[in-house]
């Protein structure tokens, strides 16, 4: 059987709105799905619109946002290594992958939402017919995104992703550009969502959503099933 590889999109944007505070990805959403797909023989590609280390966001390092997988990580120098050296997203190649997986935090709602690259990176996989998967608030990478017939990809299709009452509950609905809940519903997305912070995936065709970091690891095993049964 031939080896899967899987790119890992990670956000380069640091800065929560104006409040001075940090934002970036969410180690949980990042460091599970790895661990899922690589303990299972992937081959993963880190990448960021930026390259380099993305930056964290230090509220995914609280000791209540601690997971097995995030203690793993934390002891997993090579994994640090190679996350400090992500590759720029405009060196990645969409025919090098089967398929790719954006993790989330507040962070892709302000780049990997408009990034250009991305988008088309996105496209490319879609319409090679390769599994997509986004978890949290990475399904942010979508709202400019379109099928092949030009309207938006999202339309008419079963997702999920980070709630309004989640947004609400960490208190940043004022804060962030947009909330991804009423994004999604005003492209045509046939939205839903299981309960806040609890584990909740939904699965279209290749389109692949997790609700929140609890749905981080189930959202990575159902992308590793569509790629098994794929090959």
């Amino acid at each position: 059987m031939k080896i899967m590889k899987v790119l890992i999109v990670l956000t380069s944007h640091s800065d929560l709105g104006n409040t001075g505070e940090k934002t970036g990805f969410w180690i949980e959403e990042f460091a599970a799905p790895y661990y899922v797909m690589a303990d299972a023989g992937v081959e993963i590609t880190i990448a960021s619109p930026k390259g380099g280390m993305p930056p964290i966001d230090p509220k995914s390092e609280a000791p209540d946002a601690q997971t097995p997988a995030t203690k793993r990580y934390d002891k997993d120098q090579d994994l640090q290594k190679k996350l400090a050296a992500s590759v720029k997203l405009s060196e990645v190649n969409q025919a090098d992958f089967d398929a790719v997986f954006y993790p989330g935090g507040h962070g892709p709602l302000w780049d990997l939402a408009n990034d250009e690259i991305s988008i088309s990176l996105i496209e490319s996989f879609y319409k090679n017919n390769k599994p997509i998967a986004f978890v949290c608030h990475s399904p942010a990478a979508l709202v400019k995104v379109k099928a092949p017939n030009g309207e938006p990809l999202v339309k008419g299709k079963d997702i999920t992703g980070f709630s309004n009452t989640e947004e609400d509950a960490v208190q940043l609905t004022d804060i962030v550009p947009f909330l991804l809940e009423d994004e999604v519903k005003k492209l045509g997305g046939n939205y839903s969502k299981g309960a806040d912070w609890g584990s909740y995936v939904k699965k279209d065709g290749l389109l692949i959503t997790g609700q929140n970091p609890a749905s981080s690891e189930e959202a990575a095993k159902l992308l590793l099933e569509t790629l098994q049964r794929k090959n």
